[in-house]
């Protein structure tokens, strides 16, 4: 952390694994299990026209992990920089866990299958749903039909093993699966040294956690700061604040919140 900075305030760890409830557990069992049905629908749906067309699928699905690079850092970002875990609907099943993280970096690779990837596929769900309704047959359209499915079906598809990737990068060398190293030394997922760059305090950086290939060139134009001074001066919200505590969090601010407008005075001598 850079010097001047006031030290950072984290949660306690112990607490925050506690708030892992066994209800959520229940729908992230039915996440995953109503996803990879329509993952087998979606495929199912687009074979007999990616058959004839190798190459537009090829393209949608590059175009795809590109797309899904992407939404994972503004998704990382967006739970990483706003809201407290007493947030409703997503403080305890979302926020928690990016809290978690950020104090045990390692606390996720003790987590299975079903809590690592159970939210993400709790998102996944409607957009998958959703690729089903776009039509393949339109007439002089076909390609679009199939790239528009690819693409979209292959980003959510990769955003969903965001945190699959990103629990791999956090692994002990020792616990990686085979060829997993390769991979990561390759960027074709997400990079150990390179997201290490995200956990140097105060995490205002690096958030893509797919592959990372965007992390650097938004990073130099400033993006997420950027959006930060966005959201502050139309909420006057204050960035991080419940991640690393108020001071940090006022010190590492792109720009100072919004004051809170006066009370008006009321000149009581005026009828």
């Amino acid at each position: 952390m850079s010097k001047g900075v006031p030290p950072i305030q984290m949660h306690d760890a112990k607490e925050l694994a506690k708030g892992y409830a066994g209800w959520f557990r229940w729908v992230e069992i039915a996440s995953i299990v109503t996803f990879w049905s329509l993952v087998a629908a979606l495929v199912w749906k687009a074979f007999p026209y990616a058959v004839k067309s190798p190459w537009v699928v090829a393209a949608a699905l590059a175009a795809g992990y590109v797309m899904a690079d992407f939404a994972s850092g503004v998704v990382h970002w967006i739970f990483d920089t706003w809201g407290t875990t007493k947030t409703p609907l997503f403080g305890q099943t979302v926020i928690r866990p990016f809290r978690e993280h950020h104090v045990d970096e390692k606390a996720m690779t003790r987590h299975d299958y079903i809590e690592t990837n159970g939210a993400n596929c709790l998102v996944a769900v409607p957009v998958a749903a959703a690729s089903l309704l776009i039509p393949l047959d339109v007439q002089g359209f076909e390609g679009l039909g199939l790239f528009a499915l690819c693409a979209i079906g292959s980003m959510n598809m990769w955003v969903m093993m965001t945190n699959q990737f990103h629990k791999w990068s956090h692994l002990d060398e020792q616990d990686m699966p085979w060829g997993l190293s390769t991979l990561q030394r390759w960027r074709l997922v997400l990079n150990p040294n390179h997201h290490s760059v995200h956990h140097t305090a105060p995490f205002t950086s690096y958030y893509c956690i797919t592959t990372g290939w965007l992390n650097w060139p938004l990073h130099k134009l400033g993006f997420f700061r950027a959006m930060e001074r966005v959201v502050t001066a139309l909420t006057g919200a204050i960035p991080r604040q419940d991640d690393i505590g108020l001071e940090a969090a006022l010190a590492t601010a792109p720009m100072k919140p919004l004051e809170p407008s006066p009370e008006p005075q009321v000149d009581l001598s005026r009828p």
